[in-house]
């Protein structure tokens, strides 16, 4: 029990630290987040690989770093392209032909192309481990995870006007500048109400399996988890959704932000026994030691990782379409 506190001190420790600062990036976007994301997708991706060579792959590190960057860049092409425009031609250029789903296409097919290319010359046992490592670490960490830098990007300037519009009936100053400033905002406070209820979903469960805990909910893959401690996540997850929604996020119905915090209430649990079996598998406690009382990057990101892609798909068709 005192093991258990004091990695809990730890971990309270970091948070303190940590905390503020991720929730700042969150709320400014643009570059700052865009790299915040990058670099815990590069991180958590090396942590895989890693683990991955405990199960005698050898993974292409160089070329998989190197795509999932580029997937993280294919969500921010928009900023991308302001930014160097902006340096370039002094002047906003005309948009490319592409949209982000064929740029993300054409991507992962060079991507999938050069793995196989280069096995052909790599000699380093079985091409189908060294390749499966390789392409699931780069879809399952980097695309996956670039999808939240997906979300953030869609409160910019495609930002459905009408929702402002309706959201702040009565305001003073109705402009357009004024509204996709508002609606960039909402994007900032969307990003930190899902890290809430993500983090409030682990706590909850936490706290609620630690006090009530009777029944083991998947003990081959997390010994410690019991179906007690998720429904405590579970119910944490929604609360934090519906708290936001009605406190900062007024382009959301009550229903939409309630089953935002069911999808993270649900998946983001899942993503953390997808990623502890990952780890049984390759024989270790944690992902890496990086981060004190947290384990590794992956470790911390698990569940964003795995519900990053459902909300970003369901804010595309469901909300903002």
């Amino acid at each position: 029990m005192t093991a258990r506190f004091s990695n809990l001190a730890s971990r309270v420790l970091v948070a303190v630290v940590a905390v503020p600062v991720v929730l700042f990036i969150s709320y400014f976007g643009g570059f700052p987040f865009f790299l915040f994301v990058v670099v815990i997708c590069c991180l958590a991706l090396n942590e895989f690989y890693a683990m991955s060579v405990l199960k005698g792959a050898s993974p292409q590190r160089t070329l998989g770093t190197a795509a999932a960057v580029a997937i993280n860049g294919v969500f921010f092409h928009a900023g991308i392209r302001s930014f160097f425009s902006g340096i370039l031609y002094g002047r906003e250029v005309p948009a490319p032909l592409l949209t982000t789903s064929q740029i993300l296409f054409a991507v992962l097919l060079i991507f999938f192309v050069l793995v196989l290319l280069l096995e052909l010359f790599r000699n380093k046992g079985s091409v189908f481990v060294n390749a499966g490592y390789t392409i699931l670490g780069v879809v399952y960490i980097g695309a996956f995870l670039s999808t939240f830098i997906g979300i953030r990007e869609q409160f910019g300037s495609e930002f459905p006007l009408r929702l402002v519009q309706d959201a702040l009936a009565g305001a003073h100053d109705s402009s357009d500048a004024a509204l996709h400033s508002a609606a960039y905002a909402w994007g900032g406070l969307t990003i930190i109400a899902i890290f809430a209820s993500i983090w409030m979903c682990d706590t909850a469960a936490y706290f609620g399996g630690l006090a009530t805990g009777r029944h083991k909910l998947f003990e081959r893959v997390s010994p410690n988890k019991t179906w007690e401690g998720a429904v405590w996540g579970f119910f944490g997850a929604v609360a934090a959704m519906a708290v936001a929604q009605h406190f900062v996020l007024p382009y959301l119905k009550f229903q939409q932000a309630i089953l935002m915090g069911v999808i993270i209430g649900v998946f983001g649990q899942l993503g953390d026994l997808v990623e502890s079996l990952f780890k049984r598998d390759a024989g270790v406690k944690d992902s890496s030691a990086l981060i004190p009382g947290h384990g590794g990057v992956f470790d911390r990101f698990d569940s964003l990782i795995f519900v990053s892609p459902i909300l970003y798909l369901y804010l595309t068709i469901a909300v903002l379409s």
